[in-house]
């Protein structure tokens, strides 16, 4: 075979640092994607998004072969093993979408042939690595299947790859051993599951901690409706009490997994989740309080209003499901006009943040980037509810 493993969606924030990491470690691997252009930037040697030390390293594995970059998927063909990095997205009506993956695999089908395993990397709904799996029996192909989710924080991917334990499934012995040599080439902790225990776990995950920032944004709300600093209080739940020490701090909690997982989860379970339907209302509708205790206190339709970051989080680039969008959304209608910055998301609409500084009359942070936290800002009123000045994160 000419590689060891293809990476199909591979140029993206989750294949590309898992293919790059492989790589690394001698495997040969092709990351095949259709979108072209990044496809071209890979090539050039180029990370098409920030990721702490991986461009460094991407470059390194080009030059001496072991990765190779296209948009045609007859790479698949050439693999003994596959990654296919798309998950299970919801609809508009909060539904899981199966679609999507389903058109995928009928492309896909005439590259694959006995003896392959084909590793379902990204979120699914739980069950959709059976239905694969009938799939390529369907089709007579004697595939096997496995399901071994990432886990990994955006921007750390390069290091959580290695210090992570790695989770493994597969429907067969043959496609649980190819599975586990792949994925001890990152790391020799590995952890055995079945398929749906596999993809519950990656759900759970997921959802746990969107559940616990609706919970500190939630307190945060109640704090700020009495007037009192919720930072004052986060600091006297928290400060040398172990209990509380994985609590979070408040803030856009946002993404493209967490709400769309809580969601696939409540679907999978009948819609009944009421736990993760109010984290999805307290999240997603905290954009829309913070304008209205805004419209409170000020005249917002006679303002001009900075937003300061349009990532969905902190030293990050990738907009997918921000709810800084949202925010700026509810300020157009709310607000005479609407600036918006940031120091790392490619935008033409974006301004220079010097420019959003001086020309509004009050500012926003809704990302916490950590070059926020140097500003000093005396002269005109700052809505932070991440703390990022540490003045309070009071509306």
């Amino acid at each position: 075979m000419k590689y060891d493993v293809s990476i199909i969606g591979g140029c993206g924030h989750v294949g590309l640092p898992l293919a790059v990491a492989l790589a690394s470690k001698g495997k040969k691997v092709c990351v095949q994607d259709i979108n072209e252009k990044n496809v071209e930037i890979v090539k050039s040697g180029s990370m098409p998004f920030y990721e702490e030390k991986a461009e460094f390293l991407m470059r390194e594995v080009l030059q001496n072969g072991q990765l190779n970059a296209t948009s045609d998927p007859s790479c698949i063909n050439d693999s003994e093993a596959v990654i296919f990095i798309i998950g299970t997205p919801v609809d508009e009506h909060l539904n899981p979408k199966f679609s999507l993956m389903k058109d995928l695999f009928d492309q896909y089908f005439s590259y694959f042939h006995d003896g392959q395993v084909l590793i379902l990397r990204s979120t699914v709904y739980p069950g959709i690595s059976a239905k694969v799996k009938s799939w390529f029996e369907e089709n007579n192909k004697q595939v096997h299947v496995a399901f071994c989710p990432e886990r990994i924080l955006e921007g750390k991917a390069m290091t959580e790859l290695e210090t992570l334990p790695q989770i493994i499934s597969s429907f067969s012995e043959e496609g649980l051993l190819k599975a586990r040599e792949l994925f001890s080439s990152l790391t020799s902790d590995i952890i055995i599951l079945q398929p749906m225990e596999a993809e519950l776990t990656k759900l759970f995950n997921n959802v746990w901690r969107y559940i616990k920032f609706a919970t500190a944004n939630q307190f945060y709300m109640i704090a700020n409706n009495y007037g009192l600093d919720f930072y004052n209080i986060y600091y006297g739940m928290t400060h040398n009490y172990e209990r509380a020490k994985d609590f979070p701090r408040p803030g856009f909690a946002a993404g493209p997994c967490l709400f769309k997982d809580a969601m696939q989860l409540g679907a999978f379970n009948s819609g009944d989740f009421y736990l993760g339907h109010t984290a999805m209302l307290i999240n997603e509708g905290l954009p829309n309080y913070v304008v209205r205790k805004l419209k409170e206190k000020y005249h917002l339709s006679e303002m001009t209003v900075g937003v300061l970051g349009m990532a969905f989080k902190g030293e990050s680039d990738d907009i997918r499901e921000s709810l800084s969008y949202k925010l700026k959304k509810i300020l157009n209608v709310e607000a005479h006009e609407v600036l918006c910055t940031d120091p790392f998301v490619d935008d033409k609409r974006l301004l220079p943040l010097e420019d959003v500084l001086d020309r509004s009359d009050l500012l926003l942070i809704a990302t916490p980037h950590k070059q926020y936290c140097e500003l000093r800002i005396e002269n005109k009123p700052v809505a932070d509810i991440w703390n990022v000045l540490g003045k309070g994160g009071l509306i």
